[in-house]
């Protein structure tokens, strides 16, 4: 059986990989000149290849339609996709939160491997290579025309053609044009796992700190939407890092609401411990100036703005300060509030959320319900999850369960 891959990503090449396997004769068109071009700047260049955890929790950690791949999950699990890249010659290490990188620390290695199994499988793979238009005839697919006028017949279609982030790698929506002209319903796009834009004028001073080991609460019109625990970073615009890019997946849906990112410093600490620790620390330094107080407490370039914001002046001496002052700065500790005002665009965002309709895709085969022999995987789906390594795995997940049908 003639097999078209229009895609050379994460899914596109597992779709190659295993239509191969499966004994057809597989062509994988890329309009880069190489493949993998977004995997390779997956995890800042290191390539988070899935997470560790067992399925159920997988199945977590998505944060749109986890319904739709129990079934991807299970016929390909995080272990499988572990397996076959150590099969194919790149050895991983699992690193803290479960995540999964190549020993190398080098996504290029992720790649190699992948097309090193490609190779072995003889597959067709075509660089610098446009498919313009997927050619149905009778609700059925028969080939694709390519942008050079070439006609190229198929029995079966594979769309991985990724989502509309990271555009510089090729991702700039052809799969949803390809979805739509074939009768599928694309549902809205908005870019996800990308940073916040803030109101508070104080980011632009913080610029480059990061925080690690905060929590965080987002909240919606004052009802909680989303915690976590890790590290997060302030930038120009307001704030990034990987608790924040998490945070982004769940505010689509509270477009229009009064939406605050919440910071806690000192979460391994109650109110009351905190406040125990802090005297502490002032009667050590009694006699100095409150800014001078504070070393031990946060890190430098936070201490001017924790000072404005807790109005206790910067000169008026520790052993001056009232209780009530130093209840109101533990509190701010606990409780630093920021104003989201938009984030930013899919220049910046790792993914897609939105994407061709599940309801119109088998879950065990990843066809399409409309149209008999055309099939989507990855990004393109309106599929998504929290960073960790589980974009990935959706990928490699649908990518399998396409290529293997």
């Amino acid at each position: 059986m003639k097999v078209i891959i229009i895609g050379g990503g994460a899914a596109g090449m597992m779709a190659a990989y295993q239509a191969a396997k499966c004994g057809n004769d597989v062509s994988l068109y890329e309009k880069n000149e190489k493949l993998g071009k977004k995997i390779f700047i997956t995890g800042k260049g290191r390539c988070n290849v899935t997470n560790a955890c067992e399925i159920e929790e997988l199945l977590d950690h998505v944060v749109t339609n986890k319904e739709f791949l129990y079934s991807g999950f299970y016929s390909f699990t995080n272990d499988a996709m572990m397996e076959l890249l150590e099969e194919l010659g790149c050895p991983l290490k699992v690193e803290r939160g479960n995540r999964v990188f190549p020993v190398s620390d080098h996504s290029s290695d992720v790649i190699a491997a992948l097309q090193r199994g490609l190779r072995k499988e003889n597959v067709d793979i075509y660089f610098n290579t446009t498919v313009k238009k997927i050619l149905i005839e009778d609700g059925i697919v028969i080939g694709v025309r390519l942008a050079s006028g070439d006609t190229v017949k198929a029995d079966k279609v594979v769309v991985a053609t990724g989502g509309m982030s990271y555009q510089a790698t090729g991702s700039t929506g052809d799969g949803y044009d390809f979805a739509r002209k074939s009768g599928h319903k694309v549902t809205k796009l908005t870019p996800a796992l990308v940073p916040f834009e803030i109101k508070e004028d104080y980011c632009k001073q913080l610029m480059g700190l990061s925080l690690r080991n905060v929590a965080v609460t987002m909240t919606a019109d004052g009802k909680k939407i989303y915690d976590d625990f890790g590290e997060m970073l302030f930038t120009h615009f307001g704030i990034s890092g990987p608790v924040v890019l998490s945070a982004s997946s769940y505010i689509g849906r509270y477009q229009g609401k009064e939406l605050k990112f919440i910071i806690d410093l000192k979460p391994a600490l109650n109110k009351e411990q905190l406040d125990h620790r802090v005297l502490k620390d002032f009667n050590k330094t009694l006699n100095k100036d409150f800014v001078n107080s504070l070393d031990h407490l946060l890190p430098k370039k936070l201490i001017p703005v924790m000072i404005e914001l807790s109005g206790i002046p910067e000169h008026k001496k520790v052993n001056e300060i009232t209780k009530k002052e130093r209840e109101r700065f533990v509190s701010l500790l606990k409780h630093l509030e920021l104003t989201i005002t938009g984030v930013r665009g899919f220049k910046e965002a790792i993914i897609t959320q939105g994407g061709v309709n599940v309801k119109e895709i088998d879950p065990g085969t990843m066809e399409s319900k409309k149209i008999k022999g055309l099939y989507f995987a990855g990004e393109v789906l309106d599929l998504d999850a929290v960073t960790g390594g589980f974009n990935l795995q959706i990928a490699w997940s649908t990518g399998y369960l396409a290529g293997m049908n």
